[in-house]
């Protein structure tokens, strides 16, 4: 957090930084590793919008970011000019596809993924 303050976003008067809803992710902890004064500091340049616990965008940004890292970055890239390029083909083209998160889990499913917490009938 110090370092987006300090370093990358310099001279920004608000900066929104989005972030599940972890302990960890709330600006009092800011607190525990800073002295009060640059801890005020940071807290009042950040915003941390509220994100619902389950099923929010987050999550399937999330998923989104790791379909992206297993099926485009998943490779040796030269260049930080190459990554960019392949990152914005990669999201044109999930963009035209309309990829959509399939949230489904029927109990038949359920029953062959979590066998070992489904008793067996004999």
């Amino acid at each position: 957090m110090k370092d987006l303050a300090d370093e990358n976003f310099t001279g920004k008067k608000r900066i929104v930084v989005v972030v599940n809803n972890l302990n960890t992710h709330k600006l009092l902890t800011l607190y525990n590793v800073f002295e009060p004064k640059k801890a005020a500091c940071l807290a009042h340049k950040f915003e941390v919008p509220h994100t619902p616990k389950h099923r929010s965008w987050l999550n399937r940004a999330e998923i989104e970011s790791n379909v992206l890292t297993h099926k485009c970055l998943r490779r040796c890239i030269p260049d930080r000019e190459t990554m960019d390029r392949e990152v914005a083909a990669w999201g044109k083209y999930r963009n035209a596809m309309h990829k959509t998160a399939n949230r489904q889990f029927r109990i038949k499913d359920a029953r062959i993924k979590l066998k070992s917490l489904y008793p067996s009938v004999q």
